[in-house]
């Protein structure tokens, strides 16, 4: 394009551009409309990294984990001789038995709390809702800390404290175990706080039906489902940071 002689050139070197050069440090910030809405985070740079914990940090379940730990190694102390019920286990029984003993299937039916067929669907219904969110770390830890809780119960701490009842050995408590990791490991994993305070408040509700029936039917000693419900605390908090270290460890990398 030329311009007559003389006349004003319409694109001069000095035009502004629209374009901010001053240095990232002096320009100023974006308008509101423009940020992330006030109260929310913004995306995870990293998409494919495993998210912060949403609940609470290492510092306070590292103290529910050692005081949970430290309830199970403390009850066998308890035991009398050869793992019999202790004045604790006797007090609890005298309250119970009376009232279930005359009506067995009530005790059948509150015992179910703690089958491991309930206890397997209600894994398999959080996996199921972590997948279909596509929160494959969260889908991972919550169907293996659980299970890996009971293992090193059974094949750990079982022969370890060695408390004999029956034909087996009932401490601590291998179906509380199942049933208390499985909720902990909900409770670490969901992002709702309602959510968690629901599932905690009906999860204390099927463990003391549980610990009834489980008592009633001669299943087990109240500190057998007292200690199998602090083991399995510790384990899943401790398993789960294990998993929280593995996914950071040796998960995606950004690009």
């Amino acid at each position: 394009m030329s311009t007559a002689p003389g006349a004003p050139n319409p694109c001069p070197a000095d035009r502004p551009t629209g374009d901010d050069h001053r240095p990232a440090e002096n320009r100023p910030d974006p308008p509101a409309h423009l940020s992330p809405a006030h109260g929310q985070r913004p995306a995870h740079p990293y998409p494919g990294a495993v998210p912060v914990p949403q609940t609470a940090g290492p510092a306070t379940t590292g103290v529910i984990a050692a005081t949970a730990a430290a309830v199970a190694a403390a009850l066998p102390w308890s035991f009398p001789p050869g793992g019999g019920a202790t004045t604790f286990d006797l007090a609890v029984g005298a309250r119970v038995d009376p009232r279930l003993d005359p009506r067995p299937w009530v005790a059948e039916v509150l015992a179910l709390a703690t089958n491991t067929g309930v206890v397997l669907a209600l894994l398999c219904g959080g996996a199921v809702w972590f997948a279909w969110q596509r929160r494959w770390w969260e889908t991972a830890t919550v169907v293996l800390a659980p299970e890996l809780a009971v293992a090193v119960n059974t094949w750990a701490l079982k022969p370890w404290w060695g408390r004999p009842l029956h034909d087996y050995l009932a401490y601590p408590s291998g179906h509380t175990v199942h049933l208390v990791s499985v909720i902990t490991a909900l409770v670490l994993l969901l992002r709702s706080a309602r959510a968690r305070a629901v599932i905690i408040a009906f999860a204390t509700a099927a463990w003391c039906a549980g610990a009834a029936g489980m008592i009633a039917l001669d299943y087990h000693h109240a500190t057998d489902i007292i200690g199998g419900a602090a083991a399995a605390i510790s384990l899943t908090i401790a398993l789960y940071w294990v998993s929280v270290w593995i996914g950071r460890t040796f998960g995606p990398r950004p690009l």
